[in-house]
């Protein structure tokens, strides 16, 4: 046990970064471990995965919060916000501030996120950021030099949700330009909140990757019908202004590839994310997608800094002889794993702080599953699910479909069933290997598609007969048929890894709304798509209970 207290710098404080910096107390207060913190906005960390809820009118303000930073300060945590990280000097082993100040470390930690990306659009600025450093001016982190004009937002923060929320208040016409997650959910959500709402995307589905044609063309028509116009294969190409009141320019209408000008209030872009990598540039860490971290969450090129969130991209360092081109992959991009990262380098931290043996290497997250938060439209879906049924039929009469051969190993082929009810919006397709699930996608069949996670996540061998899991959402449904739902070591938030078991525990210690058991046990508290499913099994421990 080293004599004076391990000193870490967690740059950022996002749910990420304050995640660790809570797993960490405990040591903290111990005294093995010196946490400082550094923040660029004013505010304490908070959910951004829930920003289209606040914006909407669906979440307030607080049950976006994630953290406590009294309790923090109190253990001793060194809490700087609305200060940015400018740089790291490697060899002197500090970080100096946007403040000017400097702070030594023995860690540190990147969890700087990620930031919107900014289409190229004829109009709007769109910078690199690869090598240019941070803003010495906090608040301007992200826009640098370059702000988004009036009347253009990205869905990334509070004053963000503000503009939003302002437009949806008034009825305003607010264009989304992106058909993925977070854009279906940011525009179902407006529509229904009482906006004029459409979606701008270039390809023929939305959330095109996760969904497959089936699927995509079913939730656009159920977009439609919720009162979202979609308006697909059209590659937006720039951007016409109007002169505002004080005679600067405010966003008039977005101009696509083929001619046609949409006008609108508001033009929110949901385009996807970017890592905020340069501080890592600029200090000489490898850097592709992401930060380049090994299955340790430590920098290939310093032993000294770990990078986890949304900014960490986690690959095998090379050996000597490797190839040389940038690995391939990325961040994860969703919060579940960003936490689970967390979790695991507090862990290793306060091993090492304390001389004990470090845990085992952190277990790579199978594909993730996703579920668009959206009322009356129930998607969901994890893995490549563009396989075809067909594609099987094709193999089997051009004799593709054997068992393909590495050496001495023979991985069996993958396998497609697949069900749509067109008419009445009801898609699902299973992707099998040997029986075991691998991907799936369920559109309008809630019950079927919580049976089938259960079944990927335990890595269980589907029936023979894949049509029995249908009758899940059929109106003669035997809810005793569906039990193991309520198993409990069923898992119920994916984010925090919370299953039944754990829940029902809460429930019986008195927690009895889905916002004590948010408290008491963190499901809910990320993407938030599990809620329902929460309510589900607490309605369940309440008829078993006497």
């Amino acid at each position: 046990m080293s004599e004076s207290p391990l000193r870490v710098v967690v740059i950022g404080y996002g749910p990420v970064g304050a995640r660790l910096v809570d797993e960490l107390l405990p040591a903290v207060s111990a005294g093995l471990i010196a946490v400082t913190v550094v923040g660029a906005e004013a505010d304490a960390a908070y959910n951004r995965v829930l920003i289209a809820e606040l914006a909407v009118g669906r979440a307030d303000r607080e049950s976006l919060e994630v953290t406590d930073p009294g309790e923090a300060i109190a253990a001793g945590v060194s809490v700087r916000t609305g200060v940015a990280a400018v740089s790291i000097e490697r060899t002197r082993r500090t970080v100096t501030l946007s403040d000017g100040s400097t702070i030594g470390y023995d860690r540190v930690v990147l969890a700087t996120g990620a930031r919107a990306n900014v289409p190229t659009l004829a109009g709007v600025t769109r910078l690199r950021y690869d090598h240019r450093p941070p803003a010495a001016d906090a608040s301007r982190l992200d826009s640098a030099e370059a702000p988004l004009p009036r009347g253009i937002t990205a869905l990334r923060d509070l004053a963000d949700a503000d503009t939003v929320a302002r437009a949806v208040s008034l009825g305003q016409r607010i264009l989304v330009l992106g058909a993925g997650v977070l854009g279906m959910e940011l525009a179902l959500a407006a529509a229904e909140a009482g906006a004029e709402v459409g979606v701008v995307y270039h390809g023929e589905i939305p959330m095109a990757r996760q969904l497959d044609r089936g699927a995509g063309l079913l939730l656009a028509r159920g977009a439609r019908h919720s009162s979202v116009s979609m308006i697909s294969r059209s590659p937006a190409e720039s951007v016409v202004f109007r002169q505002d009141h004080d005679g600067v320019d405010r966003f008039d209408a977005l101009v696509c590839a083929d001619g046609k000008q949409i006008s609108a209030d508001l033009l929110v872009l949901s385009c996807g994310v970017g890592a905020r990598s340069e501080l890592a540039r600029l200090c000489g860490l490898d850097v592709a997608t992401g930060i380049l971290v090994d299955e340790r969450l430590t920098c290939w090129s310093d032993d000294r800094i770990h990078a986890i969130g949304d900014c960490a991209q986690i690959a095998a360092r090379p050996s000597i002889g490797d190839s040389q081109a940038p690995p391939r992959g990325a961040p994860s991009g969703l919060i579940g794993p960003g936490w689970r990262q967390a979790d695991w380098l507090a862990r290793s931290l306060t091993a090492s702080a304390s001389g004990l043996a470090k845990p085992e290497p952190l277990e790579v997250d199978r594909d993730a599953v996703v579920m668009l938060k959206a009322s009356g439209i129930d998607v969901v879906a994890v893995g490549d699910v563009s396989r075809d049924a067909l594609d099987d039929l094709a193999d089997d009469v051009h004799g593709g479909a054997v068992a393909h051969t590495s050496g001495c190993r023979h991985e069996p082929p993958r396998r497609v069933s697949s069900w749509m009810d067109a008419e009445h919006g009801r898609y699902v397709k299973m992707i099998t290997r040997a029986g075991v699930l691998e991907a799936l996608v369920c559109v309008g069949m809630p019950r079927a598609a919580a049976e089938l996670t259960l079944l990927f996540e335990r890595r269980s061998e589907l029936p023979t007969d894949r049509s029995v899991l249908l009758r899940h959402d059929g109106p003669d449904v035997d809810d005793a048929s569906t039990g193991d739902m309520f198993a409990g070591d069923a898992t119920v938030c994916w984010c925090n890894a919370v299953t039944v078991g754990a829940i029902a525990t809460a429930a019986e210690a008195g927690h009895a709304s889905v916002a004590c058991i948010g408290k008491a046990t963190r499901a809910g508290t990320g993407c938030g798509g599990c809620k329902e499913r929460i309510a589900h099994v607490l309605e369940h421990v309440a008829v078993l209970t006497p």
